[in-house]
Order: structure tokens, then C-alpha cells, then sequence
């Protein structure tokens, strides 16, 4: 049976920080996907924020992973070239009473080690945007966009310089804990068996599946997927804004929020629809919750901009009930099965926080 040092299931983007991160590190590094290419699913279906870690839990590895994660990446970018833009963000309040609650949102990110908000007036506000409608506003000035794919490509180009090789069409089938290594069988158009020193689950929406494949494995320890589903609507109206818009938290999401993308066109979302399998079709329907809930901040949404455009699903651990989850990374001090790492959860903010797990993962494979 072939060895190798590293294994990483999953080449979305924790998968591809993690590949270069150990790869960087001199060690010797496969990466198994079950798709054709590199994020190919939740890693190319989300908003493509750089988020600055205003609003997770105090002291969570989100918060952490975040406001780290955030500062790494932009240094990455800029040292390789990566389309991105450091546009900033105004969190909305609507009406007196949203407005009251800038201040909590200013002290849970202060806790969170995001110090930069700044609180402004309605008429600030308009200044800096003036199709918006509000009371008053934060501005977060470190929020911003990024080129997902432009950015996962540099990570696969840096992990495969450091000698990372990549197998596309090859799901992990099974594995097994067996003295001191793991044996892994590959499945896909070129099935392989290998033995690795440490095997890291990156695989996202599948990393549950991969954990209950994997014999010795806890089962008690892996978590129940939940499905989240996120609907994004484009615009037909250019948007006349210039920053990302978001309005007051509700209970259970942030709202329906603006983003741009690369070029400046505005797109909406994501919403919350919670389902049993992934499917990611957008029913146009949907249009009808996010008119009104966008026009409290841009009353002049034209009738009919609304378009469906894409979808994605959240890697959630939690279910429905449950406002908050955290990214749960386990290694064998919380499991007891040496070599292995999971990954589970890793949800929004992942994509920002991807450098900073990828360091995370970079000393916890250190036993």
C-alpha cells in the first residue's frame, strides 16, 4: 500500500488553505475531491464578503478564526493579486427603535476585537450613500469583497508548488485507524487505497458522511447536518450604492442584505430556507419577502428588478431552533483517534476566516 503524510478531503476553500498551509510546511500532501475541480459547491455559492467578525459569539472560534482570518486575507491578496475591493459596509437602522440597538452591535464587535465601527448619523450616512433611507447607521470600514475563485486558484497554485498534488473525481469511500496510521480507500474513476499520518476532513457539506465512514471514529462526536439553504436574487436596476448594505440583525439572520460583486452589481441575500436536500434551484416567488424588507433601506427599488440567481446551502450543525452555531474543528484530544481532524460547520464566515483555520489546523497537526 502507497503512504503519504497528509491527506485533506475536500478542495473548497478550507480544503485548499489547509492543502497549502501543510504543504508550505514541507509536509507531503494529497487532496482527495469527489467533484472535478476546486469549490465547486458552498466555496462558489455564497456572497463573497470579506466580513469583518462584527456579530459571532464572543470568545467563538468564529469570532476568532474571523477577525484573524480577515486581516490575513487581505495581506494575501494584495501580496498576490487577487481582485478584491475594501469597499466597507453600513449597518442600517430603519427606525428610532432599531437605532437604539447600534450601540450593542458597536460593544459585541469591540469584544470581538473589531474596533473600528464607526457610528454616524442618518445625514452621514446619506452622504457617503444618498439613495439610502435610514435613521442612523454603523460603518464598518474593514468589511469588503473578494474574488473567490480567483483566490482559490492562488491557494491550489502556492500548495501545488510546495508539492500538493490534487485527485478531482475521487470521493473518500472508507477509512480505518490502524497503528498509528489511516488506511484510506478511494473511490472514483482511478480507485486507490493509501496510508496516511494524518487524514483532515475539509469536506464541507459531506464532512458528517466522511466522519461516519471513517472506523474508530466516535459516532456519538459527529454532528447531524442540517441543510440552510440561501437564495440570492440579482437586479436588473443598477444599484447606486457603493458599499455593502445590511439592515439591523433580526432574530435569526442578519436580513436581507446588498452586496456587490466584483463589477458593482448589486445582488440580495442570502434568506434562510431550511430543507431536507440539496437542491439549488431558486424559486422566484421568494421575490415577494424581499421587496419590502429592501425597500426600509433603498425605497426606490424599481417593481420587477428582483431576479433569481443562485443558491447555496449552509454546512449547518445546529438545527432550526438553535439562533447560533460555531465552526467545530476536533482533533484526537477531543475524539481519541490519532491522525484525524474534523471539520464540521464551517459555515459564513468560513471563506474569510480560511487562512486563519488553515494556521489553526497547521498547529493542531503538530503531535
Amino acid at each position: 500500500m502507497d503512504k503519504v503524510d497528509c491527506v485533506v478531503v475536500g478542495a473548497g476553500v478550507i480544503g485548499l488553505a489547509i492543502a497549502r498551509r501543510l504543504a508550505q510546511a514541507g509536509r507531503e500532501v494529497i487532496v482527495l475531491e469527489a467533484a472535478e475541480g476546486i469549490g465547486t459547491i458552498t466555496s462558489s455559492r455564497n456572497s463573497e464578503v470579506i466580513h469583518a467578525g462584527i456579530y459571532y459569539r464572543a470568545g467563538s472560534l468564529m469570532a476568532q478564526m474571523c477577525v484573524r482570518g480577515k486581516q490575513a486575507l487581505y495581506r494575501y491578496c494584495r501580496d498576490h493579486g487577487i481582485p478584491h475591493r475594501n469597499c466597507g459596509k453600513l449597518i442600517v437602522a430603519t427606525t428610532p427603535g432599531e437605532t437604539e440597538k447600534l450601540q450593542s452591535i458597536r460593544a459585541h464587535a469591540e469584544a470581538n476585537g473589531v474596533n473600528d465601527l464607526q457610528l454616524l448619523t442618518g445625514a452621514a450616512a446619506r452622504a457617503l450613500e444618498p439613495a439610502l433611507n435610514c435613521d442612523a447607521a454603523l460603518l464598518s470600514p474593514s468589511t469588503g469583497i473578494i474574488d473567490s475563485h480567483a483566490y482559490m486558484l492562488a491557494l491550489r497554485g502556492d500548495a501545488e508548488e510546495a508539492g500538493a498534488a490534487y485527485a478531482f473525481h475521487t470521493p473518500l469511500v472508507r477509512a480505518r485507524a490502524d497503528g498509528g496510521q489511516i488506511e484510506i480507500e478511494a473511490g472514483g474513476d482511478a480507485p486507490m487505497t493509501l496510508a496516511c499520518n494524518l487524514l483532515v476532513n475539509a469536506a464541507g457539506l459531506g464532512a458528517p458522511t466522511v466522519a461516519r465512514s471513517i472506523e474508530g471514529m466516535p459516532v456519538a462526536l459527529i454532528p447531524y447536518a442540517y441543510l440552510a439553504k440561501g437564495n440570492y436574487f440579482a437586479c436588473s436596476a443598477r444599484a447606486p450604492f457603493s458599499r455593502l448594505i445590511y439592515p439591523v440583525p433580526e432574530p435569526g439572520g442578519l436580513g436581507v442584505h446588498l452586496t456587490l460583486d466584483m463589477a458593482g452589481q448589486a445582488r440580495f441575500g442570502p434568506d434562510v430556507e431550511w430543507v431536507e436536500s440539496i437542491d439549488y434551484a431558486v424559486d422566484p416567488a421568494r421575490a415577494e419577502r424581499f421587496y419590502p424588507a429592501i425597500r426600509r433601506y433603498w425605497p426606490t427599488l424599481p417593481d420587477g428588478a428582483l431576479m433569481p440567481s443562485y443558491s447555496g446551502i449552509r454546512p449547518k450543525i445546529v438545527p432550526p431552533a438553535v439562533a447560533t452555531q460555531d465552526f467545530l474543528i476536533q482533533g484526537p484530544a477531543d475524539h481519541g483517534v490519532a491522525g484525524l481532524i474534523n471539520l464540521f460547520g464551517i459555515e459564513s464566515p468560513g471563506l474569510t476566516s480560511s487562512l486563519a483555520i488553515a494556521d489553526h489546523i497547521g498547529v493542531v497537526a503538530e503531535f
